[in-house]
């Protein structure tokens, strides 16, 4: 019989991405794949877009600190979330999960635990999350994208892989993206992105910035739409108040999807939090970085990751208490202002990268679901 593999995980794009591509490899030897996953997590449209069978569960996010939605999300939705994923189990009776990370990878590793279906997890951050620190209790093996993350585990487990990237992601065409959103050649490119849901303060700033940014580069921001915070009809207000000649550099999207490829190849330069994927995009495509890193998140994870990568010389980073628009706009000028510089900085960033991180992991969760140790 064949190989059939649960992937756990999502919520965000950082933990839906080395998923994506590890099916990916899984698939390419013949080994099936099922994705549980949430309700509305990113994960929910993309795994169905790449074939991949999606089941939903309930899920609750793991707090490190006191919240009235503990309540709800520990009694109620995470126990719920742990039933549901029970009964997929039984049903699909897999030989391995292999959990990405994240709250939503929680009740599906306590399943497998349950039922006693091995477990491989995936760290993508260099300071790892409370989730991954509660599933690795019960994993067979943990890989790890940077070595600095195996303090907060059993080394006796751990196995350095590198995180994933679709490959997708190597074949974007500058050309392409010239074209579609009508640009020059001539001009550098920056791209900013705030992921799924967009980074409000970054986002703002990066508007009150725009008639400085303008006259040095063209702009492609990926903002989101989140109504909430009201972020995309702001920025397209502020895009119309632009004299003619700089209104045309500038280009907002809520999201990026297949053109992903495309804008990387295209950029000069990435400005963005310091989530995950966008970290390892970055390395494994030799693309120069300014991370603005999300105070407050877990563990402060955004700052681990992006000061990681400035040790080896791949990334400035700006702090969010430093972010101003005058601040952002003097230093995306003057590292656009030497082109040498910025090339020096993704090959520098790509020296942390693993380029082969899903075929690692692809074949560490197969040897583990034949019984194999890592």
């Amino acid at each position: 019989m064949g190989v059939r593999i649960v992937i756990a995980g999502g919520g965000s794009g950082g933990h839906t991405s080395p998923g994506l591509a590890v099916a990916a490899e899984l698939a390419a030897r013949g080994v099936e794949c099922v994705w549980i996953g949430s309700h509305h997590g990113v994960e929910a449209r993309r795994a169905p877009e790449r074939g991949i069978p999606f089941r939903a569960i309930p899920t609750g996010k793991l707090r490190g600190y006191w919240s009235w939605q503990n309540v709800t999300d520990l009694g109620l939705n995470v126990p719920a979330g742990i039933w549901r994923a029970q009964r997929l189990l039984g049903g699909l009776r897999p030989d391995a999960v292999f959990a990405t990370g994240g709250f939503v990878a929680v009740p599906v590793v306590l399943a497998a635990a349950l039922r006693r279906v091995p477990v491989v997890i995936h760290e993508q951050t260099a300071a790892p999350g409370l989730a991954s620190r509660v599933t690795a209790r019960f994993a067979q093996c943990v890989a790890l994208t940077f070595p600095e993350s195996s303090a907060s585990f059993s080394t006796a487990r751990c196995v350095v892989t590198g995180n994933p990237l679709r490959e997708e992601l190597r074949d974007g065409s500058r050309e392409r993206a010239l074209e579609r959103f009508a640009l020059d050649a001539a001009t550098p490119i920056v791209y900013v992105t705030g992921g799924a849901l967009g980074a409000h303060r970054l986002n703002r700033v990066v508007g009150d910035a725009l008639p400085v940014l303008l006259r040095a580069a063209q702009i492609i921001h990926q903002c989101g739409d989140n109504p909430r915070t009201g972020d995309l009809p702001w920025l397209a207000v502020e895009q119309s108040a632009l004299p003619p000649g700089l209104r045309d550099r500038y280009r907002i999207q809520p999201y990026v999807g297949d053109e992903l490829a495309d804008v990387y190849a295209a950029a000069q330069l990435v400005v963005g939090r310091a989530g995950a994927g966008t970290v390892n995009e970055c390395c494994q495509l030799a693309l120069p970085a300014l991370y603005v890193p999300l105070p407050g998140a877990r563990g402060d994870e955004q700052t681990a990751n992006a000061r990681l990568v400035e040790a080896a010389g791949g990334c400035a980073v700006l702090p969010e208490a430093m972010l101003t628009g005058e601040r952002l706009a003097a230093t995306i000028r003057d590292l656009l202002a030497s082109p040498q510089r910025l090339k020096e900085m993704g090959e520098r960033a790509r020296t942390l990268a693993r380029p082969d991180a899903a075929r690692q992991i692809a074949e560490l969760v197969v040897q583990i679901a034949r019984g194999g140790r890592p």
